[in-house]
């Protein structure tokens, strides 16, 4: 889909850009907005680049760096933190063998934390995409990704 397509769908108004990018950014093949599309959306709607580019950096869903197919998103909230979410983020940097802001060697997992999903009720939580696991412990996150793995494979 052209960015031309993606902004007809949406319709070529400022209030619409948050969805544009979504799309933007999921039809990419690594996950992220690219400088030239950002460019020939702001030619569609009459926007300069810095005020698109300034959105995109502003929320974290967004990235204009290259990321992996699945984004891994852990939050860091005060419940999250006090049910052990800092067990959960060494686990899966064991697990997937990375760090915070990284990306795994086969492009299939970038790790992230966030202040809040706004789950504390089943903290600790992370999104992976945009399916929320919430009551988290070590062994459930090895479980989480390894399905993962087996339905990419």
């Amino acid at each position: 889909m052209s960015i031309a397509e993606i902004v007809d769908k949406h319709g070529n108004h400022r209030e619409n850009l948050l969805n544009i990018l979504h799309d933007i950014q999921d039809f990419t093949a690594d996950n992220s907005l690219h400088q030239n599309d950002l460019q020939q959306l702001s030619q569609i709607m009459c926007l300069p680049v810095s005020e698109i580019v300034g959105t995109a950096s502003f929320y974290t869903m967004f990235s204009l760096q290259p990321r992996g197919r699945h984004v891994i998103r852990l939050c860091e909230s005060p419940p999250c933190y006090i049910k052990g979410a800092d067990n959960i983020l060494r686990a899966l940097e064991q697990k997937l063998g990375v760090k915070v802001g990284q990306t795994t060697q086969d492009h299939m997992f970038t790790l992230e934390t966030t202040s809040c999903l706004g789950v504390c009720g089943v903290a600790p939580a992370m999104m992976i995409d945009e399916v929320v696991y919430g009551n988290l412990t070590e062994a459930k996150v090895k479980t989480i990704i390894d399905e993962m793995m087996r339905q990419s494979a």
